[in-house]
């Protein structure tokens, strides 16, 4: 714990620059907020550059391609007429006869609005109810504020991450990424709620002990297993960014950044904040 202010230091350079890129850059939503159409088509013989040849010969705008599987495509644009979707089925089959149409979605700009809206309402449902339930486990409420502001610290350097990597490398905010956010939530408390578990243990075996010191011991006895059990994850989910497909990494890269984002905070952010209250309540 001696090495709170280089957390504070380390997190308020993270943060700022996530409110920064937010601000200034922004997101780029996929269909999945904006409303558009989902094609997925299975061909052998057509690739990336038939389908924008066709896409930009009927004056449609082909927003991404993705493939998966074996000769599978997933497409996505702006929503389109029952006409124009037969005229581009009929150029495709034009090279490929055996064309075969998977999938076809329309999502509407309402639809999406209310994924927003949703998401929002999920994380600060959580968040009311991760507040309640471990402070009233540990009959301490500075645990319970501490684990939340460590997990909005970590959902924040995320979207932070995404519109930085959105606008440099393109990377889109869809319903996976709702996923992800989620799944992080999940994650940043995990690893606090065990460590704050094993400070209450030797709270009660050496109450005589401060508040840093028992951090400290507290650390040093979950460290190992806090990092191994992170590793585990951090390695697959390295793998998936690096060779899975189009339509997973994104998600995956998502998934990693909450990961070190919640190993990181459950030492780094919730322990100090605990540290901070019951300093401040001390004085007080």
């Amino acid at each position: 714990m001696k090495f709170r202010p280089l957390f504070t230091i380390i997190s308020l350079i993270f943060i700022t620059g996530s409110i920064f890129s937010i601000i200034f850059w922004g997101f780029k939503p996929s269909i999945d907020f904006t409303g558009g159409a989902i094609w997925e088509l299975s061909s052998t013989k057509i690739n990336g550059n038939n389908f924008k040849e066709i896409f930009s010969k009927n004056q449609i705008e082909l927003k991404e391609i993705n493939s998966f599987g074996n000769n599978n495509y997933i497409l996505k644009f702006n929503d389109i007429t029952i006409a124009q979707k037969d005229a581009l089925n009929n150029n495709l089959k034009e090279i490929d006869t055996d064309l075969k149409e998977l999938k076809f979605e329309s999502v509407g700009a309402t639809l999406g609005r209310e994924l927003v809206e949703k998401t929002i309402f999920a994380i600060i449902l959580t968040s009311l109810f991760l507040f309640l339930f471990i402070g009233r486990r540990f009959r301490d409420f500075s645990f319970g504020t501490s684990a939340v502001l460590a997990m909005l610290h970590d959902t924040l350097i995320l979207m932070g991450s995404f519109s930085f990597l959105g606008h440099f490398f393109g990377a889109e905010l869809n319903s996976l990424f709702v996923t992800a956010v989620l799944t992080t939530l999940s994650s940043s408390v995990h690893d606090t709620v065990v460590t704050f578990d094993r400070i209450r243990e030797l709270k009660r075996q050496t109450y005589q002990l401060d508040w840093v010191k028992l951090s400290n011991q507290a650390v040093t006895e979950t460290l190992t297993r806090s990092i191994n059990n992170s590793m585990t994850i951090i390695f697959m989910l390295t793998s998936l960014v690096f060779l899975g497909g189009d339509t997973t990494r994104w998600f995956a890269t998502a998934l990693l950044i909450g990961v070190i984002c919640g190993t990181y905070s459950s030492i780094g952010v919730a322990i100090p904040l605990v540290i901070f209250f019951k300093k401040h309540t001390k004085k007080k």
